[in-house]
């Protein structure tokens, strides 16, 4: 299934094990301390609190070799970095490059993620390169903070910086540095983010040099191929372990666009003995919105790896996260799909997508291993910035709050963790309303949120906050969840959906459903809250005392604890024969995967089948006309009164019916699009 190693690039022959791991160690240590330098110098508090941010080290060719195990963004690991290495001439000891454009090199990802590198050197030799990238709160473009889903165009998000030296020879480059900061809302938190990179960047050059001169620069570069064939054979290891087969799975995103259809995403994972495809052909085509992941069609571009990353993980924790990984592997991402979206299309929310291929990938090798691995993790709250103005000194504030996070899914060994299913870090009330002028009512876990199960889904999150100046924006990119929920497994059942709502509870009350910007009045409340996670296992066969324990803390509900787990709860005490009797009826065998019924409503309509035929059909278009034609589908098909019944039937209508429409969309429009492409930039 493809090349195992980079061919760009010979390796050297690696060191001796000892060796080896000591250089290993020496190189995420190295990594670590990019990531302590950058936490600690950073001025903004999405990343100096939530850790929106990554460094690392790679090859001369691009291949990462270390990375931090827990500062950053970790679903990061295995970034390839040959596309925006290539694009530079030449290095020099001094030179700091810098790029964040989605469409330059596929490395950056969205418009707030600046990525510098950083040539190290010993002697004349380029060993190898300091990397990293920060989010940046904001990138100018048209909305405070860069990001919402209505964005329709790569063009709408900011600032696009090409792979450039912004540093050369140690020099500078101000001209360039004063375009950057000119064209954002907050220069000075941007500017202050920057330099803090650079430390970081210069950190690691010190950490290599250091290896350098103990080990020898050759053995050193040794290593660094070492320990990407030490992660390549672990995952051969696992590989093996499974059993060959096609495991497919899907999900939803609820709207491709504001207001609009759910978006599927597909995939299915085919393993043959040490190696495995990951095909995510009958994916949505590329949206008119910014949901689209910016892939470049790569084989292992680490967007839809990220799932597989923490697969392996998962199975095994003493795996090397490097590119290594994903040598076993090669993923197929249909061009102008939303896995693999067309210039101009906008990115910027990429990572709500990411987040749910990320799931449908763990739930692809559920499929395969459903006792070893977990239920479907939450997601859906959302990340919080405020834009306002702090009425005592009439500054302009504009900052991250915090992300609201849902719940790791259980497992069969425990619960999945409250209130955490990403890298992201959540940011104190002290903090956040030091630096911002807002007040948080309150903030902590929902619950009867986490998906139950005898291992409970992790319980997602909620905040209560109110602002107090006229013409005050919040942005709260991500928000999903509010209609498909995540899933159980072996019995295990679906987390609560999530939530979005101006003054709740008062007679103005709102629900903002998945609104990412919201433009407030003076003394509004907003409530958002995260989804949670499936649970794993029959609820029935929880140990009751662990329900008694989950009520007591105020995880789940006395309500829902007879409900959902068949335990009577009395007192805080477990009443032994209530549950005995809640417990007595016959129960159907656990299904493998178990859906929320919103989910489970839809698809008697878009059955798979459907969507199927709807996919193959709608790629037979130019790029151009998928989404519109889309749309064009789905109000036919709901308005046809067989559909039901025919739901295969009813797409293939509603498709002849939509093409005669729109004068059946010449080929050569398809021609035109193909050749319109090459201009892109």
């Amino acid at each position: 299934m493809g090349e195992t190693r980079d061919t760009r690039e010979q390796a050297p022959r690696a060191p001796d094990p000892v060796t080896l791991q000591i250089l290993k160690s020496h190189f995420e240590a190295a990594a670590e301390s990019m990531a302590y330098t950058l936490l600690r110098t950073a001025h903004s508090a999405f990343v100096k609190e939530t850790e929106d941010f990554t460094s690392g080290l790679v090859t001369p060719c691009g291949q990462t070799f270390a990375s931090p195990k827990d500062l950053g963004a970790t679903w990061f690991v295995g970034l390839d970095y040959a596309g925006v290495i290539g694009a530079i001439d030449n290095y020099a000891p001094g030179d700091i490059c810098v790029t964040n454009d989605p469409y330059a090199g596929f490395v950056c990802t969205h418009a707030p993620d600046m990525h510098l590198w950083m040539p190290v050197f010993a002697g004349e030799r380029l060993m190898c390169f300091a990397v990293g990238h920060i989010h940046n709160t904001d990138m100018g473009g048209a909305v405070p903070a860069s990001l919402s889903r209505a964005l329709t165009e790569v063009h709408q998000e900011g600032i696009r910086i090409p792979p450039c030296k912004l540093v050369e020879r140690g020099v500078m480059d101000e001209k360039l540095l004063a375009v950057m900061l000119r064209n954002v809302r907050m220069p000075e938190q941007n500017w202050g983010d920057l330099k803090a990179q650079i430390a970081s960047l210069k950190t690691a050059e010190r950490k290599i040099h250091q290896a350098i001169d103990r080990f020898g620069a050759d053995t050193v570069h040794a290593a660094m191929y070492g320990v990407l064939d030490l992660a390549e054979r672990q995952a051969r290891r696992l590989f093996a372990a499974m059993a060959d087969g096609d495991y497919v799975f899907s999900d939803y995103i609820d709207e491709d666009s504001p207001g609009g259809v759910p978006c599927r995403l597909k995939l299915a994972v085919r393993i043959r003995g040490e190696e495995a495809e990951l095909d995510f052909t009958g994916s949505d085509p590329q949206l008119q919105s910014s949901l689209n992941m910016p892939t470049g069609g790569l084989a292992r571009h680490i967007l839809p790896l990220v799932g597989y990353n923490y697969v392996m993980y998962s199975l095994d924790p003493t795996v090397a996260l490097n590119c290594g990984l994903s040598r076993p592997v090669r993923c197929v991402l249909p061009e102008g799909s939303v896995v693999n979206p067309v210039y101009p299309a906008a990115t910027g929310m990429r990572s709500l997508t990411c987040a749910r291929v990320q799931g449908i990938v763990i739930g692809a090798f559920a499929r395969a291993m459903p006792e070893r691995l977990p239920s479907g993790p939450s997601g859906g709250g959302g990340i919080l910035n405020v834009r306002t103005t702090d009425t005592r000194t009439g500054r302009t504030v504009m900052a991250s709050i915090n992300p609201i996070t849902g719940g790791g899914g259980g497992d069969a060994h425990g619960d999945g963790l409250d209130g955490s299913n990403s890298f992201l870090k959540n940011t104190p009330v002290e903090i956040t309303e030091a630096e911002v002028p807002i007040r948080v009512i309150s903030y902590g876990l929902m619950a009867d949120s986490g998906g139950p199960g005898r291992y409970r889904g992790g319980l997602g999150t909620q905040m209560t906050f109110q602002v107090f100046s006229p013409n005050s924006v919040v942005t709260a990119r991500n928000r999903d969840r509010v209609r498909f929920a995540s899933w159980g497994v072996l019995g295990g059942r679906a987390g609560a959906t999530c939530g979005f709502w101006r003054n709740k509870g008062t007679p103005g009350e709102e629900d903002l459903g998945n609104d990412d910007v919201v433009r407030c009045a003076p003394g509004d409340v907003l409530t958002i809250s995260a989804s949670g996670a499936g649970g794993w296992g029959d609820p029935f066969l929880r140990d009751p005392e662990e329900v008694a324990r989950d009520v007591a803390q105020g995880k789940v509900s006395v309500a829902a604890a007879a409900r959902d787990y068949g335990v009577a709860i009395v007192d805080g005490v477990v009443d032994a024969a209530a549950t005995a009797r809640l417990r007595a009826p016959a129960r159907p065998a656990a299904a493998e995967i178990v859906f929320g019924e919103s989910r489970i409503a839809f698809e008697k309509l878009w059955s798979e089948a459907a969507w199927d035929r709807l996919a193959a059909l709608l790629f037979t278009l130019p790029v151009e006309w998928r989404f519109f034609m889309k749309h064009q589908v789905f109000a036919l098909v709901e308005h046809d009164a067989d559909a039901a019944a025919d739901p295969v039937g009813a797409v293939e209508r509603a498709f002849a019916a939509a093409s005669s429409r729109h004068g059946r969309v010449a080929a050569a429009d398809g021609q035109k699009a193909s050749s319109a492409r090459s201009l892109r930039r």
